[in-house]
């Protein structure tokens, strides 16, 4: 034990040590804080506000209209990280949320919900993603195979914190200085473009055009656009191939979004009861504060699962490790869920983003050790679409099947039936891939020496 803790310690060191990673870590952390900030004034401006009353399907409404457009391009846009300069995408993309922000802000102040608001929103989700993916694509970049296990939990962990603690100020902002409506949603949103700008200036200052990526970047294009869309369509067609023959990520893909669609339900559950189940005449403070603690533990879950998931995948693998957090899962949200009471559901929440964050650790290492770099941004994009489609998949059969006040012993049980399910087959075709190859991301390929140091 003393031996697999001094070694996830030097690993640790060693992707600290690498000044690149630091730079995109910092890049990606002022920006996920930014996305925090800015999902809370949306989120509050919808759900919690007491000038609306909503409900479940026009939350799983709400959810497609923001993140399903761009996930029917996402493997589309993802082969312009394959074609794109990385470090330039994240720049742009950066500055434009910025300045996509103020007119959202304007109208989330004048109550509007209608297609200037839907679209203005939408583009800013699209984006983060978009942006995430690049970042994602880029982390091989800066960081050797043997070490993407550490890096990714490391990033994707104080990512998760950043986007909690944006979330957690605007709580706090609401309970202490801004009020409980569409003004204090607004100012909430207007706050979001600084932290876009700082990422954008920090991405440009730290890394050359060409330093993050892809291998290979166009610098011009001279077709017409129906021979770039022809060229675009047969570029995605041979990332999904090239996906089909590297069978550890897709089967991992594959588990992430069954995983996902289950995360779907158990989301819109936990929104309508503290909502509507955990307050007394229809208090939206109440709701906040219960949701704060939601929050607190969704980050504690995060952290655990970046703390335990490197030294656990070196020891037994990937694919192994997923399956025990699936199984496990399954457990806990008959133990901690099934009761419905606050104290408890708030231990249920900690379980599921140890599952949800150790799953993405080892999906994203896995597209970044079996991919080869000029498709990985195709891979990622895909991934994201797979991840927002089945999500939105299962807000609509929460929608469908919840009660409005979302307690339902029912759902819990079978959403709980269905992580054991998932874990089962997914221990028996990723365990048989990773026998057959004999690779999985406890072995590394060897790599180079990252060219950011």
């Amino acid at each position: 034990m003393t031996v697999m803790a001094s070694r996830d310690t030097h690993n640790l060191r060693a992707v600290l040590a690498v000044r690149g990673f630091r730079r995109l870590l910092g890049v990606r952390l002022s920006s996920q804080f930014a996305d925090g900030l800015f999902q809370a004034a949306l989120a509050g401006s919808v759900l919690f506000n007491p000038d609306r009353h909503t409900s479940a399907i026009s939350i799983a409404i709400g959810t497609a209209l923001l993140v399903a457009p761009y996930s029917l391009i996402g493997p589309y846009v993802g082969v312009f990280l394959d074609r794109w300069s990385r470090r330039q995408v994240v720049v742009r993309t950066n500055l434009l949320r910025a300045a996509l922000v103020i007119p959202t802000a304007l109208l989330i102040n004048a109550g509007g919900e209608g297609i200037g608001f839907i679209v203005c929103a939408f583009a800013i989700m699209g984006l983060n993603r978009f942006l995430l993916s690049g970042l994602s694509a880029a982390v091989p970049h800066v960081v050797e195979d043997r070490r993407l296990v550490t890096a990714n939990s490391l990033a994707g962990t104080l990512g998760s914190i950043c986007f909690s603690s944006g979330l957690g100020l605007a709580a706090l902002l609401v309970h202490s200085m801004v009020s409980v409506g569409d003004g204090g949603y607004a100012v909430l949103a207007a706050v979001a473009p600084i932290g876009y700008v700082a990422s954008a200036l920090l991405a440009r200052r730290s890394f050359r055009v060409d330093e993050l990526g892809p291998d290979h970047v166009e610098h011009e294009c001279k077709a017409s656009m129906g021979s770039a869309l022809a060229e675009v369509a047969r570029g995605m067609g041979d990332g999904l191939r090239h996906l089909a023959s590297r069978r550890g990520a897709a089967y991992a893909m594959a588990a992430k979004a069954g995983f996902r669609v289950l995360f779907g339900v158990l989301t819109l559950a936990m929104l309508l009861l503290h909502r509507n189940y955990f307050v007394t005449d229809n208090d939206v403070q109440d709701s906040i504060t219960g949701l704060i603690f939601v929050v607190g533990a969704a980050s504690a879950g995060v952290v655990t699962a970046a703390l335990v998931t490197p030294p656990v995948t070196r020891r037994i693998g990937g694919w192994r490790w997923v399956s025990v957090l699936l199984l496990g899962l399954a457990v806990a949200l008959l133990a901690f869920a099934l009761p419905f009471t606050e104290a408890l559901l708030v231990v249920a929440v900690y379980f599921v983003n140890i599952a949800s964050q150790g799953m993405k650790i080892v999906v994203d290492t896995a597209i970044q050790h079996e991919c080869e770099d000029d498709y990985r941004g195709r891979v990622f994009a895909v991934n994201d679409t797979t991840f927002n489609l089945t999500y939105v998949a299962g807000m609509f059969i929460g929608a469908l099947t919840l009660p409005a006040d979302g307690h339902s012993p029912v759902s819990v049980v079978a959403v709980a039936i269905g992580m054991a399910a998932l874990g089962a087959w997914y221990a028996v075709v990723a365990g048989r891939w990773a026998r057959r190859e004999g690779d999985d991301i406890a072995q590394p390929v060897p790599a180079p020496v990252p060219t950011s140091v």
